[in-house]
């Protein structure tokens, strides 16, 4: 008589299964918490001790740890010499395993949990059985996912002894048990707040396959590090699948309305940077704002909302040829208007970065990792460098542009007014190509450049950018400062009798 071994924490499934292995003629043995839960459904099962001999001990932290379990997994069938061993000792071969560990990265994950109570959600004894039926997968079953229960009944139905199958599940669980441990170093660095640990334990899992990558021909994925968090926590109200391109358009999205979730905001991304962001007093009249920044750049575009989208505003965004529209929200009415262009996606809810989040770049043969630019709103270190003071209508279009320019590819600088962009230059080689383009496009777009203001990522190296920005009639500029030619910058916006704030901090986004 086959015999399986169930310690499931995630009990999804498991009556269903332990029942069809019953009447396969398996027998059944299981620990603490998953032999009542099959009992009390009616379910006949052994506990292991009765296999070990011993007592579950030290509150339930040793019950499995023992040789009548492991020695059962790995011994190999076809070794003589291993089965002999096991005959020797008494010892029942087991055949499969189904083993899902304690509820960790959940217990963290929820917060407020105290740290004695997280350090008694690392499993010890479901990661050793699942490593010791992987590797010996030749002759053991090994399940770490509810998911799969259906495929392993099928297979023992079908007397199928499909041993791709049986790889296939060994390969999951060292995946399983190496993010587990992960999410377990991650946490002892986080509670020792330890930024940059010697080591950085990546784990993410696959949330789709994609149709292709950044260009046709090539192959790509989505991955995420938890299925409800970010970007993955965004509902799907309609349109065809996200793309790759889409899902970095997306990010960039998120990125530039973030500092604005306290306002009414909308931001236009077109690859992966601003066309358009305006704050307004409605979503319409926000959208509007943006959309007149560069209303030809925002062809195929991706639409951020930092507030729920109205019906109004659902039909103004439907005229217009754009790939995906997330909101906190969207009325009924909203999504019936939306939806008839078939190819608009449409996500819904609230994607957050989670605390302590590094922002990681891929470089051949590593990465790079860095903390998440914060959110640089507060002006505590700003300070007017100049004879003429900013107005109170220039702060507040400086405070709005200095948090634009900061989700714009470097080098970046946004001319505002009003609580609205109208020309940005992004990613260009030299600053003063960066203010030209801002002042053209600006043009091109129709708007009157005279009495805007103008955010700049990063220092002006020369006195070129702000003579383009006099001759544009920019009124106020801030910047970061730190240039060895401050003075020089400095001086000619007072020769124009330019406003400029030096905020300290720079906002590279490359």
């Amino acid at each position: 008589m086959p015999t399986a071994l169930l310690s499931v924490s995630d009990k999804t499934g498991l009556g269903d299964f332990a029942t069809r292995l019953i009447e396969l003629g398996w027998d059944l043995i299981s620990t603490g918490g998953t032999a009542t839960a099959l009992r009390s459904a009616g379910i006949k099962v052994r506990d292991v001790s009765d296999v070990t001999g011993f007592s579950e001990m030290l509150e339930g932290r040793v019950k499995t740890l023992h040789p009548a379990v492991h020695g059962g997994l790995l011994a190999r069938r076809d070794s003589p010499e291993h089965m002999k061993a096991l005959e020797d000792q008494h010892i029942a071969p087991i055949d499969l395993v189904a083993v899902n560990l304690y509820p960790f990265e959940d217990t963290v994950a929820r917060g407020g949990a105290k740290p004695d109570e997280i350090i008694e959600q690392i499993d010890i004894g479901g990661p050793s059985m699942l490593r010791s039926a992987a590797k010996n997968f030749e002759s053991v079953t090994v399940i770490v996912d509810p998911a799969d229960y259906p495929r392993v009944i099928a297979a023992l139905e079908a007397g199928d002894d499909d041993i791709d199958l049986r790889r296939l599940l060994a390969e999951k669980v060292f995946a399983r048990t190496a993010a587990y441990d992960a999410a377990i170093a991650n946490w002892f660095g986080c509670e020792r707040a330890e930024i940059f640990p010697e080591r950085i334990a990546v784990s993410v899992e696959k949330a789709t396959t994609l149709r292709y990558g950044e260009n046709p021909g090539q192959r790509a994925a989505f991955y995420v590090e938890r299925k409800h968090n970010g970007i993955a926590a965004l509902r799907q109200k309609g349109g065809k699948e996200l793309s790759f391109n889409n899902l970095l358009d997306l990010e960039g999205a998120l990125f530039a309305s973030d500092p604005f979730q306290n306002e009414t905001c909308c931001a236009i991304v077109k690859h992966t940077t601003p066309c358009g962001l305006a704050t307004s007093t409605s979503p319409l009249e926000a959208y509007k704002k943006a959309l007149a920044c560069d209303p030809v750049s925002a062809f195929g575009s991706v639409i951020s909302f930092t507030v729920p989208v109205d019906d109004e505003t659902a039909e103004a965004v439907s005229s217009l040829f754009v790939e995906c529209v997330v909101a906190p929200q969207f009325s009924p009415g909203a999504l019936e208007i939306l939806g008839r262009k078939k190819n608009l996606r449409v996500l819904e809810g609230v994607a957050r970065w989670e605390d302590h989040a590094l922002d990681y770049k891929r470089v051949r043969g590593g990465f790079l990792a860095q903390e998440r630019a914060a959110d640089d709103s507060g002006k505590t270190e700003w300070k007017v460098v100049t004879k003429r003071q900013p107005t109170e209508d220039e702060l507040r279009d400086l405070d709005f542009v200095w948090r634009v320019v900061g989700s714009v590819k470097s080098n970046a600088i946004v001319l505002a007014r009003e609580g609205a962009t109208i020309g940005i230059g992004a990613g260009q080689m030299s600053r003063v190509d960066a203010a030209f383009m801002s002042v053209h496009k600006a043009g091109l777009a129709g708007h009157d450049t005279k009495g805007s203001v103008m955010g700049c990522d990063a220092f002006f190296p020369f006195r070129d950018g702000v003579e383009q920005a006099a001759e544009a009639g920019v009124l106020a500029i801030v910047q970061p400062g730190g240039s060895v030619r401050d003075q020089e910058v400095i001086d000619a916006a007072n020769e124009y009798a330019i406003a400029m704030i030096f905020t300290g901090k720079r906002q590279f986004r490359h």
